[in-house]
This record gives C-alpha cells, sequence and structure tokens, in this order.
C-alpha cells in the first residue's frame, strides 16, 4: 500500500544554497529610476503559446509594444521558425521599425542559426543578435555531456561567427547580447569566466556596450538570492564599464516581480519580460506589474501605461489567455473592497482627498482613476460589507450623504438582504433598497403643501402647516423652540399622539442656483423609532418633509401590524 511519502517526498529536493556575499549592498538602495525594457513578448510569449501569433497577429502586437513606448522588442527567432523569419523580413521591407527602436532577435550558439538570423536581418537600420546556450551544470553534465571547456567554446565559437557577420553588414548598427542559459544554476565564477570569454571576442566599449543578460530560466531560489548572484557577478565581471546587466526572470515560484525588482537593486540596469508576464510554464516577468509598482512609488516607468485596460485587453485577445480578476493594477477586482472596514477606511480617505494631493488612500497602493478605472468600481457590496461602503455606494450614485447612525441602521438592512440572495448586491439594487426603506412616494401618505413662520419672543416660533391625505387637506399650528419643535408639537396635537426627535442632520446636495437640501430624522413614537428622509430646494421644506416621512413610516408599521392581525383572525 502507497504511504503519502512514497508519491509526495520533499527529501528528494535540495535546499537552494545561499550566495557568499558577506558585505551585499543591495539591500540598503533604492530604485530611484526605470530601467531599460525589452518586451520579450514576441519570441518568449509567443514560444509559450497553444497557438502561436500569425505574422498579421504579431504586427498588430509589434504596433502595442510601439505605441506602449518599447525601444527593444525581441522580435522571434529566426533561425528556428519560418513564420518569425518572415515576420522579421516583413517589419524590415514594410519600413515598420521607427529610427529609435532596436529590433532583438534570439539566436542558439549554431553556426547555421546565427548565419540564418543575419539573412533576416539584412537592411536593418538597428538591430541586437541575442546568443545564448547553457551553461548550468545539469545542463552540462547531463545534456550536452561537455565539461566546462566545450562548453565555453561553444560560446566563444559563436561569438566570432556572430562579429564575422555583422562585419559583413556594415549598414546595420549592432549590438550584440549574450545570456549563459540558466544562470541561477550556474556557479557564479564560471558565469562570470564563460561571460568574460564572449566579450574578448567583441571587445565591448563604453560607448558600445554589450548587453549580458544574466537569466533565471527556472526561478530556483529566493529573489533574494537572485539579487546576491547579480551583485557578485557585477563585481566581478571585467570591463563592468562597458556591459549592461540584464535579467530575465522568469515566475516558477511566483517571485518573477521581486527577482527582476531586487536585481535592479544589485545592479541589473536591463529587464526582460512580458505584458501580463505571459512565458513558459508559470511565465515571465510581468513588466506591467513591475512598470506600475514603479509608478506608485513615484517613479516614471517610461512606458506609457496610461491607457491600461485596452492595452491589456488586447494583449489577452491576441495571446488568447483570459485576465486574472485578480492579476496585480489590471484584474476586474483588484480595486475591489468588500469588507466593511476597507469599504469604511477607503471612503473616509476619498472625502479627505484633493486633485493634486499626494495620494495616500487607504487600501489602494494607486489612483484607480490613473489606470482609467472608475470610483464606482472599488466599493461593491456583498454580505462581508460595512456601512462605509454603503455609504459611499448612495453618495457616489445618488450625491447624498447619509449621517453614521443611519448607516448603521441601512446597513443592517442591506446585509439581511445580501445574506438571503447569498451574492454581490449591485449599486443599482443599493439604490432601491435604500429608497423603498426611506423615500416615500408621494403620492403615498401624508404629504406637505405650504407652511408659514411667524417669529414669536426669543426663539420661539410659530408654524402654519398645510398637509394632505387622500386629496384631502389639513390645516395644522403649533409653537415651539424652533421651526422643528413648533412642527412637531402641530404633528403631536393632530395625531394624539408624544414624538421624540432622536437624530437630525442635513446637508446641501449641490451648490450654487440648482442647491438641494437633504435632511434625515429619526423620531420615536413609543417604543420604537422610525427614519424620514426628504429633498428639496428649501431646507426648512426639506426638514418639514423629512419629519412628515417618519410619520408615514410609523402609520405604514401599523397599517402591517393590523393587516397581519386581520390574516391572524381569518387563519384562526
Amino acid at each position: 500500500m502507497n504511504t503519502p511519502e512514497s508519491h509526495f517526498n520533499h527529501k528528494k529536493y535540495q535546499a537552494f544554497k545561499p550566495v557568499n556575499l558577506p558585505h551585499r549592498q543591495w539591500p540598503d538602495k533604492t530604485i530611484h529610476q526605470a530601467p531599460e525594457w525589452c518586451s520579450v513578448d514576441l519570441r518568449d510569449g509567443n514560444q509559450a503559446l497553444v497557438e502561436p501569433l500569425s505574422v498579421a497577429q504579431k504586427m498588430t502586437l509589434f504596433k502595442l509594444l510601439l505605441k506602449v513606448g518599447f525601444k527593444e522588442i525581441e522580435v522571434g527567432f529566426p533561425s528556428a521558425s519560418q513564420s518569425d523569419y518572415d515576420f522579421v523580413r516583413e517589419l524590415i521591407n514594410g519600413g515598420h521599425i521607427p529610427d529609435d527602436v532596436t529590433i532583438a532577435i534570439l539566436t542558439p550558439a549554431r553556426e547555421s542559426f546565427i548565419r540564418r538570423s543575419f539573412q533576416a536581418l539584412r537592411g536593418a537600420g538597428k538591430a541586437l543578435v541575442h546568443l545564448y546556450n547553457s551553461t548550468s551544470k545539469v545542463q552540462r553534465e547531463q545534456v550536452f555531456k561537455l565539461d566546462k571547456t566545450g562548453i565555453t567554446k561553444i560560446a566563444v565559437d559563436a561569438a566570432v561567427i556572430i562579429k564575422q557577420c555583422a562585419d559583413e553588414q556594415p549598414d546595420t548598427q549592432w549590438r550584440f547580447q549574450y545570456s549563459p542559459e540558466s544562470f541561477t544554476g550556474t556557479e557564479l565564477d564560471y558565469a562570470v569566466e564563460i561571460c568574460d570569454a564572449v566579450n574578448t571576442i567583441w571587445q565591448p566599449t563604453k560607448a558600445n556596450p554589450v548587453i549580458l543578460n544574466l537569466p533565471s530560466t527556472v526561478e530556483m531560489s529566493m529573489p533574494n538570492v537572485y539579487a546576491d548572484q547579480i551583485e557578485w557577478f557585477c563585481q566581478h565581471i571585467n570591463h563592468r564599464e562597458a556591459v549592461i546587466i540584464s535579467v530575465h526572470a522568469h515566475n516558477d515560484r511566483g517571485c518573477a516581480v521581486a527577482a527582476a525588482e531586487m536585481a535592479c537593486l544589485a545592479g541589473a540596469q536591463r529587464v526582460e519580460g512580458t505584458l501580463l508576464g505571459n512565458g513558459e510554464r508559470t511565465g515571465n516577468m510581468d513588466i506591467i506589474t513591475m512598470a506600475m509598482n514603479l509608478y506608485s512609488q513615484g517613479i516614471d516607468p517610461e512606458l506609457d501605461l496610461s491607457d491600461i485596460q485596452a492595452v491589456s485587453q488586447q494583449v489577452s485577445n491576441l495571446i488568447q489567455i483570459p485576465i486574472h480578476p485578480r492579476h496585480p493594477y489590471i484584474g476586474e477586482l483588484v480595486f475591489t473592497a468588500f469588507s466593511g472596514s476597507h469599504q469604511d477606511a477607503i471612503n473616509k480617505c476619498m472625502k479627505v482627498y484633493q486633485q493634486g494631493d499626494k495620494w495616500e488612500v487607504a487600501y489602494l497602493p494607486i489612483d484607480p482613476a490613473d489606470l482609467g478605472r472608475s470610483y464606482q468600481e472599488v466599493i461593491r457590496i456583498n454580505s462581508q460589507s460595512g456601512k462605509g461602503g454603503i455609504a459611499y455606494i448612495l453618495e457616489q450614485a445618488l450625491s447624498i450623504q447619509i449621517p453614521r447612525w443611519l448607516q448603521v441602521e441601512f446597513s443592517q438592512h442591506v446585509q439581511s438582504y445580501t445574506e438571503k440572495v447569498a451574492h454581490e448586491v449591485t449599486a443599482e439594487k443599493i439604490v432601491e433598497l435604500f429608497q423603498e426603506q426611506y423615500m416615500t412616494d408621494p403620492s403615498m401618505g401624508w404629504q406637505l403643501i405650504s407652511y408659514e413662520l411667524m417669529q414669536k419672543e426669543a426663539h420661539q416660533e410659530k408654524i402654519t402647516v398645510k398637509i394632505m391625505h387622500e386629496a384631502e387637506v389639513y390645516q395644522l399650528n403649533g409653537e415651539g423652540v424652533g421651526t422643528l419643535d413648533a412642527f412637531v408639537h402641530a404633528l403631536e396635537s393632530h395625531f394624539k399622539q408624544q414624538i421624540n426627535i432622536v437624530e437630525y442632520n442635513e446637508h446641501a446636495m449641490q451648490s450654487g442656483s440648482d442647491a438641494r437640501a437633504m435632511s434625515f430624522i429619526r423620531i420615536k413614537l413609543g417604543e420604537y423609532s422610525y427614519i424620514g428622509i426628504a429633498q428639496h430646494k428649501d431646507v426648512i421644506s426639506a426638514s418639514l418633509g423629512a419629519l412628515l416621512n417618519g410619520m408615514n413610516q410609523y402609520f405604514l408599521t401599523l397599517e402591517s401590524e393590523v393587516r397581519e392581525q386581520e390574516m391572524t383572525v381569518v387563519s384562526h
């Protein structure tokens, strides 16, 4: 019988060894500017697709990458794919490459592949030839069955051929890049040794540097270890001033973005990745996420992500991979709060924030509006939501600011409803519930027709009010300390019922000539309290209307109780 250990045995794996770097510098550094970006969507991203892109689709994606602002784009593997070869030729022959953009191609360390790559690039104004071969211990010993000398010879021989081919096409401005593939599984001293050997052939200078790309082809360690590897490499490579250190992180451990960011702290100047993180296995480093991380820290990412929703959706459609709703920055739900405490904090912060202020809003690392998102999307309501979120929804939908006591009261009704339906409630439904609960139909119950006020001594006021019920008009009179108190006394005299005002709030819904007032009142009759709400151009009319609507709620409750009693009698 199999035991759990027989098919899930952690003991067969080895912990990654830390780098001996006792005086590491990167943890105390900060990122102050964006790295040089290189999109590999058309190469690494494309080769990872179930259905690789057609030439036409590649052209659409290439133009999108230009629009976003990439100055280096790896456009394919023309020596290994006829489709990639044709695409590179179309880019060059069709004049689709701007003068300030460099296209890159990838080639393995084989002469026939290198020469075909140069054929594909013939006539390009600027081109980057990216050479790679595997250098890791496991690849050397188990795949190629060569020692370090043999692996180095492969790289050096290829570097010689690349230089020769470039010399044969002097009209193109050439740049060279070398990747010791599976760098993270390569001994650091050997990674430096083979890169120095390649540079001996290419002879980089500060004016014409070589790119040394150090890929986390398979993410094998925590990102801090990757950063240690990058810093160690930077300290030991020859002619550091003539080298651009580039990183290419994969996401096998889910840490590609963190690894790339820490690598930049450790000395990396250039970052390769894909939009949305598409790539082999769990994917490549997500450029959108890293760029937006920089943006959230006040750093210009030097990519135009102002229309990020359209960009990400277009990429998603091309690669036929949906955007996860929790994808950082662009997912449907990433700016959404369901939790009541989160909603309340966001609501309060948003009331304080003014355009032009530094962004400091709880639970929102960046302003959703910067990415074309609506504030209505920020707070959504389900059974976990609280009063703050509900208040926010009503403020956005109806331009009303309900007082805290009403937030508490109404949130109980909403929670009861959400638990009953067991799913999210739309903003439209929240508004409907609020209006059903508190905003009495003007044609129902008692209505305010008109009022007259007369100032008596001190704060005493006399009020004459006309109210209507079922087309019959009644005139009421009352006196009190202030207008509301006078109206309470008039209602008490008419309805023979003691009325106590428990809560009262009012606010202006707009400013200027179209301003309207909103009044909220809680009254107590006997053991129970009732809520009335009304709006009007005149603040006094709004206050009187709210009080009268509170009475309407009382009468509706009485009618409901009477009907229940009658039904009980009938059933018996």
